[in-house]
């Protein structure tokens, strides 16, 4: 065997040193995972050795050695003019004619006679090892045909050994130039520029979180969604519903994929974008068990690898067949033990210029700057925050500068989220129109605080930052559990101290994800021409059974809340809309009542068995048990809201059993709401046939005292700590205590009043859920009551 060309099949992760971390990686995958049905597009490796010797024989390394000597690694002020210059010394060799001979048998053992076109990527001897990825810091090169193209993108890998990007790359990483040399991979190209190719993390990126696997998909070439050039696909697959071999795609968002890239015809380039057209953006790239495939495929590469992956796939149009065509260690969140979380709270409030996907949490004020090529970088100032279109890997060096990175393009895998991860800033991406709506010097505030959706403000805004240890947050006996409005926190939740969630409001999903009334999505047919029904229409298009969007889009937040927080239980509230909230939805007002006094009105369990809302209360029960019996997260309860007497629990329970939902099948538990003087009065009858209760204490104080919560008025006569109120969480507690049933409380008011927090402690309630904000504070107050005498574990 030659040792300047070697097949990727006798390849193993032992071989780095000699042909780099990303031809190892594609070796080692051949030999131990394509047994388990992995597919990896075959090819060979130009050897490090081979780069060795074409500098040697070229006498290179002293004059590489030469300019490097006169770099200023402080300021690298002068990095542009040594980067050419090593380049051009590199141009100056040529391929040594054994290495040429070695290649082109290769070549020909790989064609097999066939005319094939190849994948060309530079794999550096200490690229993509768990401290340094190198991602994006060489150039590769696609459908490259014939062998004079195959010798000339060799040579160009050479010289990318020297782009400023990588010279600056090992500075920062400490790794000697001249140590690092150059492996090239040649790997047979898959027809994706006929199909589809994205990224996949077996992590969430953005988190860290560790139970699902992140994938991106657009289509033609997989470059665009690597460069951030498109808003592709994102799917999320729960890892332990994949391993019970559940349905695991737990969410997945339909991305613009506005480009794609294909072969060129008829050009000097190899490679072009295309504009997609209307019908491939509004359909997903990937169908359900091609995302299942992947998944199953990163998992095992995974657990193979035993780390976090970055993987990059690709799907033959012609064939149909999947691919995976690399796969490195992920390097941000794979090397962090996280024992602290920060904390941001914006102090005023503002209506943001622009919005995109959060990268990072974090907020920074500074002055935009509009960069748009590499040619920019002399006006970019530290402190800046970038504004761009998409990112390059060679503004790297620029990007250091930079305290946030705001572009048009771009999803959670592009250039711009990697690199925004790596420096320890935030991004914004994929806003649309950021480079449009913002102008150079313009003073901004770009915040990833809010879930997943990054703003952009007007001006510099106030905040307040807190830095919390957790392995300092002391643990409790009373369970501290959240009460949970946006899944697309949920992750990051997570690793807050907790219990799980104790009150998610099903409400919140509804207005923010579905925006329509489930009624309206029932009876579409049967509505009026409107402009509510052209809006469904608009929303729904995808959809042919519009009941079916309602389901999916609620299973999937529900879901995403569910892994996040699996195993610890998770305690869905369904809807609990009053009648004049659920009228604003798209659709609403024609199955809406008016009402003098919604509070007190058809809310709550009345609206469930009722034939005005009944079906609608059939989509949430759908949308539960597919959550449960398909998606196997078991981990999420029921909760019903406002059920005003014991007969009116036992219809909606058997409601509930119609549509698939029976207590206790599957192990479900069905909580009530004590939220009503009923509910306290008769707990013993609410205990026999429910499985716990959730105080709410907003609505038992409200209605205890006689008071309306919402009136300015008399707002100071409203409080928990009311000795009626304080009588009656006594009485629903020790009650729900001889029942053997659990018991909780849902409000502000612990982290508020430590004394408060002390009387629910002393009466033994079981848990209490507080909203984000308020969690660690009451932990403490729970914490101090309990470190008395009586109360120690």
């Amino acid at each position: 065997m030659s040792t300047n060309c070697i097949p990727f099949s006798s390849i193993k992760n032992k071989d780095l040193p000699l042909v780099g971390g990303k031809n190892a990686s594609l070796g080692e995958m051949l030999a131990t995972l394509a047994p388990l049905g992995i597919k990896i597009p075959d090819g060979f490796a130009v050897t490090a050795a081979a780069f060795r010797t074409f500098i040697k024989e070229n006498q290179l390394k002293e004059k590489l050695e030469a300019e490097l000597a006169t770099l200023d690694n402080e300021t690298l002020d002068n990095l542009p003019t040594i980067g050419a210059t090593c380049r051009e010394i590199l141009s100056s060799g040529k391929i040594p004619k054994e290495i040429e001979k070695d290649i082109a048998a290769s070549f020909e053992a790989l064609r097999s006679g066939n005319e094939i076109s190849v994948a060309v990527r530079s794999s550096a001897t200490a690229e993509d090892l768990p401290t340094a990825s190198f991602a994006g810091q060489h150039d590769s090169f696609l459908n490259i045909a014939g062998l004079d193209n195959l010798l000339k993108a060799v040579h160009r890998c050479y010289i990318s050994l020297f782009n400023d990007r990588a010279i600056k790359y090992r500075i920062d990483n400490g790794f000697d130039h001249m140590d690092v040399a150059l492996s090239v991979g040649v790997q047979q190209m898959v027809r994706s520029d006929k199909g589809s190719a994205g990224v996949i993390f077996t992590i969430d990126p953005e988190t860290g979180f560790q139970n699902v696997i992140y994938i991106t998909a657009a289509w033609g070439l997989g470059e665009n969604v690597v460069q951030g050039a498109v808003n592709p696909d994102e799917f999320f697959v729960f890892k332990p519903s994949l391993d019970s071999q559940k349905k695991s795609i737990i969410y997945r968002k339909l991305g613009e994929k506005e480009n794609k890239m294909v072969y060129a015809v008829g050009s000097e380039k190899p490679i072009i974008n295309v504009t997609t057209s209307p019908s491939e953006r509004s359909v997903f790239c990937l169908s359900d068990q091609d995302v299942q495939t992947l998944a199953e495929w990163s998992f095992s590469i995974e657990k193979h690898y035993q780390m976090a992956m970055d993987i990059e796939w690709a799907k033959d149009g012609l064939s149909g067949e999947l691919f995976i065509v690399q796969a490195r260690p992920e390097t941000v969140h794979g090397k962090r033990d996280a024992v602290s979380i920060k904390e941001y709270t914006l102090k005023t409030k503002a209506t943001p210029i622009c919005k995109g996907k959060a990268v990072g949490r974090s907020i920074a004020s500074g002055r935009a700057c509009i960069v748009q090529s590499l040619a920019d970088a002399g006006k970019v100032q530290k402190g800046d925050i970038i504004v761009a279109d998409i990112t390059n890997p060679d503004w790297n060096a620029m990007l250091r500068k930079a305290v946030c990175i705001i572009t048009n393009k771009g999803g959670r895998t592009s250039h711009a989220s990697i690199v925004a991860r790596e420096l320890g800033i935030h991004a914004v991406v994929g806003t649309s129109d950021a480079t449009e709506k913002l102008h150079d010097g313009q003073v901004i505030t770009a915040s990833c605080i809010e879930g997943d959706e990054g703003m952009v403000y007007e001006g510099k805004l106030e905040w307040d930052e807190k830095e919390i240890n957790v392995s300092e947050v002391p643990e409790t006996r009373t369970r501290p559990m959240f009460i949970l409005a946006d899944p697309q926190k949920a992750f990051e939740l997570s690793f807050y101290p907790n219990q799980g969630v104790g009150l998610l409001r099903m409400e919140f999903i509804i207005t923010n994800t579905i925006r329509i009334h489930p009624m309206a999505l029932v009876k579409y047919h049967e509505l009026s021409d409107s402009n509510d029904k052209k809006a469904i229409e608009a929303i729904t298009h995808h959809y042919t059974n519009k009941k079916t969007y309602f389901v999916e889009k609620l299973s999937e937040s529900l879901a995403m809340v569910g892994a996040a927080f699996y195993p610890k239980e998770v305690i869905v509230r369904m809807s609990d809309f009053k009648s004049n909230e659920y009228a604003q939805l798209i659709g609403g007002k024609i199955f809406e009542p008016k009402e003098e006094n919604p509070m007190l009105g058809f809310r709550g369990a009345s609206r469930y068995y009722n034939e005005r809302y009944r079906e609608g209360f059939g989509l949430e029960c759908e949308a539960i048990r597919l959550v449960r019996d398909e998606m196997g997260l078991t981990n999420i309860k029921v909760m019903i809201p406002f059920c005003r007497t014991v007969e009116e629990g036992k219809r909606v329970l058997e409601t509930m059993k119609d549509f698939g939902l029976e207590r206790r099948k599957n192990g479900l538990e069905v909580y009530v709401m004590a939220e009503i003087p009923s509910n306290v009065i008769l707990a013993k009858e609410f205990a026999e046939i429910f499985d716990g209760f959730s105080i709410g204490s907003n609505d038992l104080t409200q209605l205890v005292l006689g008071i309306d919560r919402d009136s300015a008025i008399i707002s100071d006569l409203f409080d928990e700590n009311n000795e009626a109120v304080k009588q009656m969480l006594s009485d629903v507690i020790q009650t729900a205590k001889k029942s053997g049933v659990k018991i909780g409380l849902c409000g502000q008011a612990p982290s508020d009043y430590p004394e408060f927090a002390g009387f629910l402690v002393a009466q033994g309630i079981d848990s209490v859920s507080f909203t984000p904000d308020a969690l660690l504070k009451g932990i403490e107050n729970i914490s101090i009551t309990e470190q008395k005498e009586n109360f120690k574990k």
